[in-house]
Order: structure tokens, then sequence, then C-alpha cells
């Protein structure tokens, strides 16, 4: 069996923090990852060039499968929001993939409930579960796991860089579960092991996104979990309203009830915008929300001059380079890479690829070398500049940066200080669109010598792609 250890192994001690105690507003605010291409601002910022290299990412993503629910994002009818069940007995064999995971895989989900009226205030709740269709027992290994609802980690204000060393700083629930997940943490409510008869289902996951009854209200639940499984399993993630008692009392949906709503139930609504098809040429891309099996779990990359070297010339005093990241169809600064994970199987109205490569773990070494015969300052950051798909002459960025995040999460940076000292450092970085960032980790680099700086991160659910890795010589 697989097994995944996570890099920040010390991390693994630390307990994950309580959630923070909030009044739930009327209305959690929306996801801010974008199903469109961002329109222009109506008034445009001071645009600032920084004349540098822009680099493809080297490494690629590994095949990892992953199990990946976010569509529809927005969810008020109840059914199934993403099924690789077999479709044979299946009431709507449509909505059914037929996709069985074996070994190591991944789960993401994120789902929004909105309530507009009295009524909708019912408690939705989200299940997922797992069939074994084998004549003997599977056990399921729960690697990491957890689940946070946005009122458990709301959208709060934090400025651009915020040292993270207990997971305590965190905005929004994507910035929360992959800051956890980072760290190597389980939650109580997922099991280490849990076994599964042959033949049977069982529930890995049974939670409610509770609303607020004044209206409107919403709440969302972010869920990343990474298993490995004995043999082959299927997996469905499906919505329900509680069902009531005979006195009108919300009662916690029953692995039956879910087994009934997966048999007879079609896919949950409202559906989402269905994507534009990749090269096509239209005013504005519609990306689409994913609802399938995407590949690739990890990126892990060493980054070097060539790949028949193993370290990497930094750049001349006053220079730059950049290397990409999470880019799309339509923004690979002339690259032409693509980094979004293929869909190994979907619903027709939902996203070609996992666009935004949410919850991918990046784990990127720089072995640095200072071939100079000066000692070279080298800083690296992570930049979010504005999108770009042609080649330029750099990177371009706003001044101020505009209003919308693109990014809010947690990095981790391992490497020596300048007085031989390892370094294990967790920073919280809220970036908005066409801001330069501030350097994740600062080098005094001797004449000759080498030294490798690890950058880890899970990329966040409610960021938008691409941001860039810089290392710069001052």
């Amino acid at each position: 069996m697989v097994m995944f250890a996570p890099v920040f192994t010390l991390a693994q001690a630390i307990t994950a923090p309580p959630a923070q105690q909030v009044i739930l507003p009327p209305e959690v605010p929306e996801s801010p990852d974008e199903l469109l291409e961002p329109s222009p601002p109506l008034v445009p910022p001071r645009m600032v060039m920084e004349t540098q290299e822009v680099r493809p990412l080297p490494g690629k993503l590994d095949s990892i499968p992953v199990f990946n629910s976010n569509s529809p994002e927005w969810v008020q009818k109840e059914g199934i929001l993403l099924s690789t069940f077999p479709p044979q007995g299946k009431q709507t064999p449509s909505a059914h993939l037929n996709f069985a995971f074996k070994g190591r895989f991944d789960i993401f989900s994120h789902h929004i409930i909105k309530a507009k009226t009295r009524q909708q205030t019912n408690t939705m709740f989200q299940g997922i579960i797992v069939y074994n269709p084998n004549s003997q027992p599977v056990s399921l290994e729960i690697l990491q796991g957890v689940s946070y609802l946005t009122q458990d980690a709301l959208f709060v204000n934090l400025p651009p860089y915020l040292e993270n060393p207990l997971g305590t700083v965190f905005a929004g629930p994507g910035s929360r579960a992959t800051n956890d997940v980072l760290r190597g943490r389980r939650q109580d409510s997922f099991p280490a092991v849990m076994e599964i008869p042959a033949g049977k289902s069982r529930l890995l996951m049974n939670l409610p996104i509770p609303v607020a009854k004044m209206t409107p209200s919403s709440n969302g639940r972010t869920t990343l979990i990474r298993l490995s499984s004995s043999n082959a399993v299927y997996v469905a993630t499906l919505a329900m309203f509680a069902p009531k008692d005979a006195k009108g009392k919300e009662q916690v949906p029953t692995l039956e009830k879910w087994e009934k709503l997966l048999k007879t139930g079609s896919l949950a609504g409202p559906r989402d915008l269905a994507p534009t098809l990749p090269g096509d040429k239209v005013p504005r891309v519609i990306y689409g929300r994913v609802a399938g099996v995407a590949e690739g779990s990890q990126w892990l990359a060493r980054l070097t001059d060539q790949p028949q070297v193993d370290y990497l010339s930094i750049p001349q005093r006053g220079k730059a380079f950049s290397y990409i990241l999470s880019t799309t169809h339509t923004g690979t600064f002339g690259t032409g890479q693509i980094q979004s994970a293929k869909m190994l199987a979907r619903y027709p109205d939902t996203a070609y690829f996992a666009h935004g490569n949410y919850g991918v773990h990046y784990s990127l070494t720089f072995p640095l070398f200072n071939g100079d015969k000066q000692v070279r300052e080298i800083s690296i950051q992570m930049q979010t500049p504005v999108k770009a798909n042609k080649s330029a002459e750099g990177l371009m960025f706003y001044d101020p940066p505009d209003n919308r995040v693109f990014f809010r999460g947690t990095v981790g940076v391992v490497y020596k200080d300048d007085d031989g000292a390892e370094q294990r450092r967790y920073v919280h970085l809220v970036q908005r669109r066409g801001q330069k960032g501030e350097a994740l980790v600062s080098l005094n680099l001797k004449p000759g010598e080498r030294r490798d700086v690890q950058v880890e991160f899970l990329y966040p659910p409610d960021a938008t792609p691409p941001q860039v890795l810089t290392v710069r010589s001052d």
C-alpha cells in the first residue's frame, strides 16, 4: 500500500486549531474563484512591467487520481453531486461515471448552500459514500483529511504576509483546509482506517451545511482528503436536505437514505454554465466548474538550469527569472505550458480540465548556485502578475494592485539560513491581482556556494491562477 508522507513531518505533532467562534452573518461571502475570464477594470490602474525571463515549471503532475466535486458550486436542489459508481441499476445512468479508485487517491469537494427564502433554510447535508465491489473486505486508509464550513473560516481581511507557525492564520475554508493538509493533519471526524465489507458501502462523511434562518443566507463546505485503498472502490458525494421525524425535527441522514438517493436520484442543481471548448475563439472564456476525476495530486520538481545538471544558477545582479504556477489555456505567459490537470472522467456540462489545480501539492526545490566571485543576496517570492498568454518582455503588475484577491493560502519554506541553521517556516499570503508580493526567503550566497530552498504549498480552492515563483538577485 502506498503511503503519503508530508514533507513537513515535524508539524504532524501540532493539533488542529479550534474553529473560530463567530456569529454567522446573514450571507457568507461567495467563493472568490472565478468561473469566467475576469473583466478588465473600468478605470485601468498604472501598469508596471518587470523585465525578466519567464520559464515553464520543470516536472509534471503525477498520475494519482483526484475525485473532484465542485459542480454545481451553488446547490439548491438535492441529488448526486458526483458519482463514480457503475451506471447499472441506477435510475439516472448518466449521473454515474464508472471509475474505480485503487491505491492512492484524493477527494476534493467544495459546495455552497444559499437560502433566499425561509423555506430554503432547511439544513442540507453532504454525504461521501464509498462502495466495495470486491468479494473480499477493503481497507481504506485516511492519510490526511479535513472539512471546513465557511462559517469556520470566514474570508477575513488579512495583511499580505503573515508568519503562520501554528496554522492559526487563514482566510476562507480553502485557505484553512490546504494549510492543515500541508501539515499532515487529519480531523477526528475521519478515522485513520475504514474497513468496508465485501459488496457493502460505508459513509466517509455525513456532515451538514447549515444556513442562518434570516435570509438571504449562505454557507459552504470545503473538504480535502488523501486516501489509500487496498482494492478497488467507487466513490460518490451527494446532497440531501435533512429528513424530518414525525414532529418535524431535522434528523441526520442514514446510510440507507444516502444509498436510496444514489440509486434513484439525479444530478444536483442548478447546473453551472457549460464550459467553452478549449481553443474556441470567443469574446469571453467560460472555464466551467469541475465534476469528475482529475489526474494529478502532486507536482514535485527540482528546478535546475538543465535536466543534465543538479543546480540552478542564480540570476545576474539586478536581474530575476520566474517559474509559472497553475497556468491555464489562456495564461501561459508565452511558455505554452498548461498545468491544469486533465480529466479522466467528467460530466458533459462541466470543465474539460481541472483549472486551478485546487488542492494540488506543489513541492519545488531550488538548488541555488552562486557562480559569481562576489557574495550575492538572493530572494524567492511568490507573485500574482496580470495574466498573459503571449510572450512578452517580462511580467506585468498593477500599481496599486486590483481589489480582487487572487491568492490566499499558506506556503511552507525549508532552507538553511546564513548561519547554517535549518529553518522551517510557514507564511500565509494574501495577494491581489497584479501584486508583486514579498520575499518568502532571502539569502546571502558566497562565491561558489550551493544552497537548497524548498517551497511547499497546496493550491488553495479560494484562489485564482496564475501565480509565479520569482528568483531575484539584488
